[in-house]
């Protein structure tokens, strides 16, 4: 197994330096591997320009698999994430796990963990919209389950990975509220508010507009699903948001 990453870890002999914009550390992370997990480009409304070299040096080097992280929800405004997916699973035996919202952004340093820790309340334009929260342990072991066994298939080779339900806004917060004992509020905004909030918190001005835009289409109920695909590739129940909560109570001190 090899880690490569911008900041590898100095203690680890396997750990090399990747970078997206460096061409010349592809092939370094790709030597000797025939089995990738791909995070691709992160907070970017154009992935591909990037991603796109290193697909095509791992076709080169005999790759047989790539997991991509791809997102069960879609950003607008980023036609090449869509692009970057469907070169994946245009190449036999390369999938694309499409990962719902990360439970672990309710924890620091991610904005929203911020202001829960901070202050104890969500921001959000989402209204009563669902969500099917994932811990992502459970997206590192399904990629897992793939990696490990190069012939499990999906029509499509398209894995959309979801938590056990559909949890809005308000039900993390009553979630948190009964495992601590700190009131957690909803404060409901417009999606050009909580565009100027993300900006406000350091991310790029396109990829704060495009996250914004998503909360008011889960407000609308396009994002409320639920898959048993952590259960099929895992033989284990994703973990629940209660759980997940009960785990990190101390990260949302009670006051």
């Amino acid at each position: 197994m090899r880690i490569a990453s911008r900041r590898p870890s100095a203690g680890d002999p396997d750990a090399i330096r990747f970078a997206w914009e460096d061409p010349s550390t592809h092939e370094a992370a790709l030597r000797g591997m025939d089995r990738v997990f791909l995070v691709p480009p992160v907070e970017s409304v154009d992935p591909l320009p990037l991603a796109g070299p290193f697909l095509r040096q791992a076709r080169r080097s005999g790759v047989r698999r790539v997991v991509l992280l791809g997102s069960a929800i879609v950003l607008p405004y980023a036609p090449s994430a869509l692009e970057l997916a469907a070169q994946v699973r245009a190449e036999p035996g390369w999938v694309v796990l499409r990962a719902s919202g990360f439970m672990q952004n309710f924890l620091r340093p991610h904005p929203l963990g911020e202001r829960i820790h901070r202050l104890g309340e969500i921001r959000t334009a989402a209204g009563d919209g669902k969500v099917g929260w994932i811990d992502v342990r459970d997206v590192a072991a399904s990629a897992a389950a793939l990696l490990e066994d190069p012939e499990v298939r999906a029509a499509g080779d398209d894995f959309l990975l979801t938590g056990p339900e559909g949890l809005s806004y308000g039900d993390t917060a009553e979630a948190i509220t009964a495992h601590t004992g700190r009131r957690i509020r909803v404060r409901r905004i417009e999606p050009d508010e909580q565009a100027a909030a993300y900006r406000a918190a350091g991310l790029p001005a396109e990829f704060a507009a495009a996250l914004a835009t998503v909360e008011d289409r889960i407000r609308r109920g396009r994002e409320d699903r639920v898959s048993t695909t952590v259960l099929d590739l895992t033989g284990r129940p994703p973990r629940t948001f209660a759980r997940f909560v009960s785990e990190h109570a101390g990260e949302w001190p009670g006051k």
